[in-house]
């Protein structure tokens, strides 16, 4: 099979061509799991963090990839409530534990035996890959394969952000960066909340003029003020910068929930301009996010196929997996990229 993988932690763009293609074996299930013959693989910001090494793999060579859709092609021994031929999702919770007591308690997130797709594990940037068959999703049939791909990270862990905002209909709602979560949180909170007020902040002007494009009320650069203060803000960015600008920017009560899974040390000295007065006092929170569960991912593509919520994307060909991280890296970004595998 062709394969796209990364050998070794380097930087982007510096080296424009980070994966290389590979023909692989097939992979054979074990008894518990699915041989899934991959469609289109969503390509996400965490795939920068791995190749630069803010969340590295723990072993080289890695197939990255952790929003594939496909079709099973082979199942284990076991049998499973999936059938050959059945159309489903892998997200980034590849497996947990299951008996540890965040799995027994809703938060298998949280699991410190927790697997991630395409970085523990191999992903979705093959042709083929294996997974437990209780860790796939099947994919409504509103959606195309390219439509669903998204929806399995982005769309997820921003659903997950999204609630743990404590959003209410009415309440101002801030989005600090506007990639492929963003966007999709954007769209959600425009049919979920109505007469809420969304705020956008960016720091490059066609995602600002995209944000206006699919309801936004305002859209300004990371370090402009927005014309109320914001009962929630959820920040995607990987830098610290925003986290202080957003706190600044917080209503009496607010919460910012930040989604990432690292913040970059090169914008550190921003902290220091932490000031608990101004930033934190008048019970302000701030909590962050961490992975997805599989109800997150169950639940929100049941509620996206009911809307329906659709992602826009940009759709490469496997081989140029190294443009896309390129563009997602330099900000050349309109709604969520998309591989397209077979």
């Amino acid at each position: 099979m062709k394969a796209m993988i990364l050998r070794n932690i380097t930087s982007i763009p510096e080296n424009p061509n980070p994966l290389d293609l590979a023909e692989l074996p097939i992979p054979t299930p074990e008894e518990n799991e699915i041989l899934i013959r991959v469609s289109t693989c969503g390509v996400c910001h965490t795939e920068l963090d791995e190749i630069e090494g803010r969340t590295p793999p723990p072993k080289f060579p890695v197939i990255p990839g952790h929003q594939v859709v496909g079709i099973i092609e082979r199942i284990g021994s076991i049998i499973s409530k999936h059938s050959i031929g059945d159309r489903v999702g892998v997200a980034w919770i590849f497996s947990s534990c299951g008996v540890c007591k965040y799995c027994l308690s809703d938060a298998e997130n949280l699991c410190p035996e927790f697997k991630a797709t395409g970085r523990d594990i191999n992903g979705g940037y093959a042709e083929y890959m294996t997974v437990p068959a209780s860790f796939v999703h099947r994919i409504p049939d509103v959606f195309s394969d390219v439509e669903a791909a998204p929806l399995l990270c982005a769309g997820a862990i921003g659903y997950r952000s999204l609630r743990l905002t404590g959003m209410k209909n009415g309440a101002s709602l801030g989005l600090t960066g506007f990639g492929g979560s963003g966007h999709i949180v954007l769209k959600l909170a425009v049919r979920r909340y109505p007469h809420s007020k969304i705020y956008v902040f960016s720091r490059t002007a066609a995602e600002r003029d995209f944000a206006v494009e699919l309801g936004a009320d305002w859209a300004g650069d990371i370090d402009e003020e927005p014309p109320a203060k914001l009962d929630a803000i959820i920040d995607t960015t990987p830098a610290w910068k925003p986290v202080v600008e957003s706190l600044q920017n917080l209503a009496p009560g607010g919460r910012l929930v930040i989604n990432a899974i690292r913040k970059e040390s090169s914008d550190q000295e921003y902290l220091q301009n932490l000031d608990y007065t101004k930033h934190l006092w008048m019970e302000k929170e701030i909590k962050s996010v961490a992975n997805v569960t599989r109800s997150d991912v169950q639940e929100f593509l049941n509620l996206a196929s009911k809307i329906p919520l659709k992602p826009d994307t940009q759709v490469y060909n496997l081989e140029y997996a190294n443009q896309a991280l390129v563009e997602l890296k330099t900000r050349k970004i309109r709604g969520a990229k998309v591989l397209k595998i077979n």
